[in-house]
């Protein structure tokens, strides 16, 4: 089961395919020295061979025919190897001189020089051999024939040969191996990879992929899966939250809507009363509907597909103008409104989002900050070591107790002081999404008295 497993893998067959291409690639290697190893060894046999016909020819031609057989007699009985093959014949080719008694059948002189390779019979030796020689015709019509026999250099070849398909066949032995062990590490790997994720789909959703610590592409991947896991599980759990807190919170206002309206079809008809009636329920729906807008902006702020509507635009007119807007309701109360913006600001990012997170930051101000007290608004550059844009919306109002600074940007949550103001605890959770979608940091922290928010674009 597990060796056709292996078999089946995109892996093994992927080190199958290394392995036959090395081997292949090996194998055009061996043949290349190989063959460069036997030309080498044939061309010094043949220089060793023209060195010695030659010499014998110019014996002849200064000294004749007696000397040359003497030379020949001379030679082959000095010659250590007795490799050497020496034969001299005259025109009828009748035995003059050499270790070879018969000029080979097989070979017909055409007067010029020429190679020949044969199998011969040496005196004083009953097995064939094979050979190299020369052959020349000398003046009188004298046949010369010089060679070596080729047993040492086809021994070496032979060895040679054996050696490298010895080495090739090893080779790839030994890459089969380590093309199995490494695919059963990758599938054990990979295994685990499977059984979590059999887990998860199995309802287990606080499983993790197990990360081995050696930083290599495989921890990687299992780091990145296990953050997409975790992002995964924040949006179900956010998504829960979600419809827990609108079956909570749109039940109280549908609720009052449905008696409003149940009260009027009761009442006698009168105009005044209806209309009554008929401006509740549309103060009712709205604030429904203000609800479902704020749920719908989230969720786009939370999508992916907002990044690509990403564009360069004036954050500082874009901070002014909310301002602006918020300038009379600040007054109403008597709300000192101060704003620090620096000209020239711009940020990548999108528009409708961020007027929407920054309006959401002043009306949060605006509304829970006493009468006589005091917002501060600054848009500046970040004075840190790390580019970027730094937004403060600051307040004298209550503030927000540490321990709950970060319930605020959940959907829906409200502090126990906030029951009472109108709003459905959705304004600081949009910020958040809007953050998020910036790469932005959101920061809530004390004032003394009040709550300071920043929000810092970087570059």
């Amino acid at each position: 089961m597990i060796r056709r497993k292996l078999l089946k893998t995109f892996s093994f067959r992927l080190a199958l395919w290394y392995v036959g291409l090395f081997a292949a690639a090996t194998a055009v290697v061996f043949a290349v020295i190989w063959w460069a190893a036997v030309t080498f060894m044939m061309r010094q046999t043949d220089d060793l061979i023209e060195s010695e016909i030659w010499t014998l020819a110019d014996q002849y031609d200064e000294r004749g025919l007696g000397a040359l057989s003497l030379q020949i007699s001379s030679r082959q009985r000095n010659e250590v190897s007795r490799s050497t093959i020496y034969l001299l014949v005259d025109r009828d080719f009748h035995y003059l001189a050499g270790n070879m008694r018969e000029w080979p059948p097989s070979i017909v002189p055409q007067g010029y020089p020429e190679w020949r390779t044969i199998t011969v019979t040496t005196e004083g030796d009953s097995k064939k051999l094979t050979a190299r020689v020369r052959i020349v015709t000398l003046p009188g019509r004298i046949h010369l024939l010089v060679g070596r026999e080729l047993s040492d250099l086809l021994r070496a070849r032979a060895v040679m040969a054996q050696g490298m398909a010895a080495g090739l066949f090893a080779m790839v032995i030994m890459g089969l191996i380590f093309a199995g062990i490494i695919t059963r590490k990758f599938l054990g790997r990979l295994e685990r990879v499977n059984q979590t994720s059999k887990q998860i789909m199995g309802g287990a959703l606080e499983r993790r992929i197990p990360v081995s610590g050696r930083g290599d592409e495989f921890d990687v991947l299992a780091q990145n899966l296990n953050n997409m896991l975790d992002r995964i599980g924040e949006l179900v759990a956010t998504v829960r939250q979600v419809s827990d807190n609108i079956a909570h919170d749109l039940r109280s206002p549908l609720t009052r809507l449905r008696s409003r309206l149940e009260l009027a079809l009761l009442e006698t008809p009168d105009p005044a009363s209806q209309r009554l009636a008929m401006e509740e329920a549309i103060g009712q729906a709205e604030s429904i509907i203000v609800t479902f807008n704020a749920l719908l902006t989230i969720a786009q702020a939370e999508a992916s597909a907002s990044r690509s509507a990403l564009a360069q635009l004036p954050f500082s007119q874009l901070v002014l103008d909310a301002a602006e807007l918020y300038e009379p309701l600040a007054e109403d109360k008597r709300i000192s409104l101060t704003v620090n913006v620096a000209d020239g600001l711009t940020i990548k990012g999108n528009k409708p989002l961020l007027s929407q997170a920054v309006a959401n930051l002043l009306d949060n101000a605006v509304k829970y900050t006493p009468e006589d007290g005091s917002i501060y608004i600054m848009a500046a550059s970040s004075p840190g070591n790390v580019p970027g844009i730094l937004l403060t919306v600051a307040d004298s109002g209550p503030g927000i107790p540490p321990e709950e600074r970060e319930n605020v940007l959940r959907r829906f949550y409200r502090l126990d002081q906030s029951r009472g103001a109108p709003g459905s605890g959705l304004g600081l959770s949009l910020v958040a999404a809007v953050a998020r979608l910036h790469n932005a940091t959101l920061t809530l922290s004390d004032n003394a008295p009040g709550l300071c928010v920043r929000l810092f674009f970087p570059s």
